[in-house]
């Protein structure tokens, strides 16, 4: 499978967000860039890699270990069905993953079917500051937790050219806030708290520009009675040089103390009925998207494929998702909250 201990990486897509995983391949010492495919034959060659057209073609060619799709959701199932026609093994596939649950389903049967494994890429719990309070709720630092919150605050939602700098499509998926964004938050509670029992969702759209909703309210029942919150909006920002280093700010909530997320990526830690504040985690400085989370997820799948330790974000485990984002829609269609079932 593997080559001389390093991992062979082939990447399909060469937008916007690609940059990113691009850069953190070619730090990695254990894992070796062998082709980019991108449908504008320019901006895979501008990786300075073989550059292809045809995903097929490059998958022949180069025999890559894994692949690395960084596609929007519906041309997501036909790279992953590519690769595993081509033999390839391991996979890490964008979020949002798929269309829809049963697009995610199929593709993760035949996956299983063909002995691969697809890995998610789900960045945000690898933010160094979501780690940092994860380790703090371990150790019980604010004690019970009752609530979090996070504020989402990108400021980037205004006027008729909203996003159209950045990923253009944005204004043209009739789901954006949630399938787009707030699943990152959906996978963030889940990963700090546990899945969610229920949910309950106020979405609306503000911005006449876009398709979908870019603000509303969502309301998650976890294990032991904790409650979370997510309060987006697309239009307003928060206190940060970056807007988009946290997209926001966070509060965790305890008996005993509450820890805060600062939109400089700085963690704090204040104990119940004092003023002053405990830094957990200093401010952030790194210059790329968010905290160098990419290479954090990747260089993980590195050490999951070469060295067998436990993968996150799975596929199969992430279906559970995509079937609460299922839930969040129908909470906001219908008014109700809605009981998440597996």
């Amino acid at each position: 499978m593997t080559h001389g201990g390093t991992l062979r990486v082939a990447c399909v897509g060469a937008g916007y967000f690609a940059q990113f995983h691009y850069d953190s391949w070619a730090r990695m010492a254990r894992a070796t860039l062998v082709g980019a495919c991108d449908h504008d034959m320019a901006k895979a060659a501008a990786t300075g890699l073989p550059a292809y057209t045809n995903l097929v073609e490059m998958l022949d060619e180069q025999s890559p270990d894994l692949l690395d799709i960084i596609l929007p959701p519906h041309a997501q199932a036909d790279a992953i069905h590519h690769a595993l026609g081509a033999g390839v093994k391991w996979i890490i596939c964008q979020k949002p993953f798929c269309s829809d649950l049963a697009e995610g389903q199929a593709v993760v049967a035949a996956a299983h079917a063909a002995g691969a494994t697809i890995i998610v890429h789900e960045n945000f719990r690898f933010q160094p500051w979501y780690r940092a309070i994860k380790a703090a709720l371990e150790v019980g630092a604010v004690g019970d937790v009752h609530q979090v919150t996070f504020r989402l605050r990108p400021g980037d939602g205004q006027g008729p050219d909203a996003y159209l700098d950045r990923q253009p499509y944005f204004q043209k998926m009739p789901r954006f806030l949630v399938h787009e964004t707030g699943v990152h938050w959906v996978d963030t509670f889940r990963y700090l708290l546990g899945n969610p029992k229920a949910v309950y969702a106020d979405l609306r759209q503000i911005n006449p520009a876009i398709a979908g909703e870019d603000a509303g309210y969502i309301l998650f029942d976890h294990p032991n009675g904790v409650r979370a919150l997510l309060d987006g909006n697309r239009h307003l920002d928060h206190s940060a040089d970056n807007l988009r280093r946290t997209m926001g700010e966070a509060l965790v909530e305890g008996t005993q103390g509450t820890i805060q997320l600062h939109g400089d990526g700085s963690v704090t830690l204040r104990a119940f009925a004092a003023a002053q504040e405990t830094t957990l985690l200093a401010a952030d400085t790194w210059d790329g998207f968010g905290g160098d989370c990419v290479h954090a997820l990747q260089a993980h799948v590195v050490s999951g494929v070469l060295d067998g330790l436990p993968l996150e974000n799975r596929a199969e485990d992430y279906l559970q998702v995509i079937r609460i984002e299922e839930q969040i829609y129908t909470s906001a269609r219908t008014g109700q909250k809605q009981r998440i079932e597996g």
